[in-house]
């Protein structure tokens, strides 16, 4: 998955192309339907040929027609059931249900994973993705047996070695503990960051009753590239989901996926396991 939100659209261009020379494989491209100028994100999906589309943080009703006309397969993040309903009607080909424990923006409603899956399950008929809180192969078979038809992780990747987040950030995902990450800034859009100088300032900018307007003004000093991407721990907004309370290690991608699938494949062998 390509995450477009960071991107101006000629990056975007540039990274569905160096994605299609790498692979045959399927991967996709997440639009965040809130930001501004998406519509130039999404006539780059279209002209490159991408076929998969992962919307969120706005309505689907927006662009899934539109995408469907030409062919692409298209999901919707919902933070409820009620939004997951919607987009089912909208015409989405399937949902991902992301928990409260996401890293990054979140739902306002903070149900967790664990509740929000099976409830998504029971509300549409199209499959669910099961999000929020996973990093090991024991989660996705719990979000499998939950009614999930597969999961999305995010955090997990973060601490991977390809990824383009700063390498001081991913040393201080790995050492995360519990409740080491907070949903902060819930007037504007929720979002799950790491506890530091910046969130210490937003909380007490709540706390005294600032103003949307202050609240963006705060944000809008480039502080999630300041944090993720330049490494500035302190100054930045460190997006990560509650998962790396459980992350020890920063690994190649590959042995991300090949640790998941044999931890998904051992549970499932023993799921009650004692030890």
């Amino acid at each position: 998955m390509i995450g477009s939100g960071s991107m101006y659209p000629d990056v975007l261009k540039e990274h569905i192309q160096k994605c299609q020379s790498a692979t045959i494989r399927p991967f996709g491209v997440n639009v965040p339907l809130m930001y501004p100028g998406i519509d130039k994100h999404i006539q780059v999906i279209i002209d490159t040929g991408v076929k998969i589309v992962f919307t969120s943080a706005g309505n689907p009703k927006t662009w899934t027609g539109v995408l469907i006309e030409k062919g692409i397969t298209v999901v919707h993040v919902v933070s409820s059931s009620k939004f997951a309903r919607k987009a089912e009607e909208a015409g989405c080909d399937a949902v991902v249900a992301e928990g409260f424990e996401a890293g990054g923006h979140n739902g306002r409603e903070e149900t967790t994973t664990m509740i929000l899956t099976p409830a998504v399950v029971n509300a549409v008929k199209i499959p669910v993705i099961a999000a929020g809180g996973i990093g090991t192969g024991k989660q996705m078979l719990a979000a499998m047996i939950l009614g999930a038809e597969g999961v999305q992780l995010g955090s997990r990747f973060v601490a991977s070695e390809e990824a383009s987040s700063h390498i001081e950030f991913k040393k201080k995902v790995v050492n995360a503990e519990e409740g080491d990450t907070m949903l902060t800034m819930k007037q504007l859009t929720p979002v799950r960051v790491l506890k530091n100088k910046f969130y210490n300032q937003v909380q007490e900018a709540e706390e005294k009753g600032a103003t949307i307007e202050e609240l963006k003004a705060l944000l809008a000093r480039g502080r999630a590239k300041k944090g993720m991407f330049e490494g500035n721990l302190e100054e930045g907004e460190l997006e990560i989901g509650q998962v790396s309370a459980l992350l020890k290690d920063i690994l190649p991608a590959g042995t991300i996926v090949k640790n998941l699938w044999n931890e998904f494949n051992e549970a499932l062998a023993d799921p009650v396991k004692i030890l």
